[in-house]
């Protein structure tokens, strides 16, 4: 494959729709002397393929011989590009005009490994979007929230987030990410297979003493669950179990054993209120989570020492110490701006 500066990588699986609807937008904005569309297909047993070969052209594609999910997929579809960015865009995303103006804010800062958007609902654009909202963070205890969007109460945009900032992970709905920086923090993790994958690479680019940047001027609107649906057991089951691998793996050793037994006691009730919802399903679905989770301790563990052995272990800065349940629940603090940084 040629290289290009820029490389506009989606992973699609079953995706006509969306493609459809969504991938003039990328083209339309996209258009350069220095940029490259490229489609990654897992396998889809819809028509996406011949749709993209007859009607996008310009579009280069990547066939898969089966599903490899998010993570792996785009394992295996960076692998085979040279490019000096990446951008890892969900086909449920709509860009707009300067979405692009993202790499020269990276190109004059060498430090900053990746970069993402303000992402807005689609279907609600006043409103922010699930999916990373103003820039991702987590608190001590490993639970995601965004400027914008604190477990499920997500703002309105009026502005309020509108500087660039230093964020602890940007959304894998649209990622900005330079090519020598994936590759030497190990690229994303196929265990993942999907969900929280971003936010493991992007404590391991922290970890390398890179930054992750929002960049709020820039706006792109998100569908959100177009690529793997929301409350679902699925889902739910990935939640849960990545979320444990993404602690095990890259927390320091002083603080590791306590933060898991919290999140074993905090899973578990968890688990009991689905019951009492009379989610059962749900519920077992917590419980398989936290299995799969030990039963995969031995990978983590080489995985662990392979990350510490070449890099620094801390914590960023970026972590909220407190915890966003405790403080949403307890504290009634439901907006970003109130929390205690």
């Amino acid at each position: 494959m040629n290289m290009s500066k820029v490389a506009i990588v989606i992973l699609n699986w079953n995706g006509r729709e969306y493609l459809e609807n969504f991938l003039p937008s990328v083209i339309k904005y996209s258009s350069n002397s220095y940029t490259q569309i490229y489609i990654a297909d897992n396998n889809s047993t819809d028509d996406s393929v011949s749709m993209i070969k007859n009607k996008f052209p310009v579009v280069e594609l990547i066939l898969f011989d089966k599903n490899y999910g998010f993570a792996q997929g785009y394992i295996k579809a960076l692998n085979q590009i040279k490019s000096e960015y990446f951008v890892l865009l969900n086909s449920d995303v709509m860009v707009t005009s300067l979405w692009l103006s993202i790499i020269d804010i990276m190109d004059n800062d060498k430090s900053i490994a990746a970069c993402m958007p303000k992402i807005r609902s689609f279907d609600n654009k006043e409103y922010f979007e699930y999916a990373g909202a103003a820039g991702g963070f987590i608190d001590k205890y490993g639970y995601p929230f965004c400027r914008g969007r604190i477990l499920n109460r997500i703002e309105k945009d009026n502005g309020q987030y509108d500087n660039t900032l230093e964020i602890f992970w940007a959304s894998g709905a649209c990622m900005f990410i330079r090519a020598k920086a994936y590759f030497e923090a190990g690229g994303l993790d196929k265990d993942f297979f999907a969900h929280m994958e971003e936010i493991d690479l992007c404590w391991r680019l922290k970890k390398l003493n890179y930054k992750i940047i929002c960049v709020p001027e820039v706006i792109i609107y998100h569908v959100g669950g177009g690529t793997l649906p929301n409350n679902t057991p699925r889902k739910l089951y990935l939640n849960y179990r990545n979320n444990l691998f993404l602690l095990y793996k890259n927390l320091p050793g002083k603080v590791l054993c306590k933060t898991i037994i919290i999140r074993l006691l905090l899973d578990m009730l968890s688990a009991f209120i689905y019951l009492f919802r009379f989610s059962f399903r749900f519920s077992l679905t917590v419980i398989k989570a936290h299995f799969s989770f030990y039963k995969s301790i031995k990978t983590l563990n080489r995985k662990r020492k392979e990350i510490n052995k070449k890099r620094e272990v801390k914590i960023p800065g970026q972590i909220y110490r407190g915890s966003i349940l405790f403080d949403f629940f307890a504290r009634k603090k439901r907006l970003f701006s109130q929390l205690d940084f």
